[in-house]
């Protein structure tokens, strides 16, 4: 513990030890937690700003890419509707499909 000052050569040190002990204990309690929390939530924003990109790009190419293998086939103008038509219908499906599974389903 602190001890007088008149008395103990050492009490500065002892008294900055003191405070210091104190001010880790509190920034253990509080400042810490805090700041991992916000850094998990601004990583987890990040991630998430990454994955929509990172699947928005995949539709596009997908879409991009069914146009031009289409193209090998019909007309620019046919392989662009036919293209749009073929993925709003895998879309569609998948679709129904998550909407089939999103109640479990009751025993009568």
């Amino acid at each position: 513990m602190i001890s007088n000052p008149f008395t103990d050569p050492r009490w500065a040190k002892k008294t900055v030890d003191a405070i210091d002990r104190w001010v880790d204990f509190v920034s253990d309690k509080t400042t810490r937690p805090v700041a991992n929390l916000v850094r998990g939530v601004v990583f987890g924003l990040i991630a998430g700003v990454a994955a929509i990109t990172i699947i928005v790009l995949i539709f596009i190419g997908l879409t991009r890419g069914l146009n031009d293998l289409l193209d090998v086939w019909l007309s620019r103008e046919n392989a662009v509707w036919v293209s749009y038509f073929v993925l709003s219908i895998l879309f569609a499906s998948f679709g129904a499909l998550l909407m089939r599974k999103r109640h479990p389903k009751t025993k009568n």
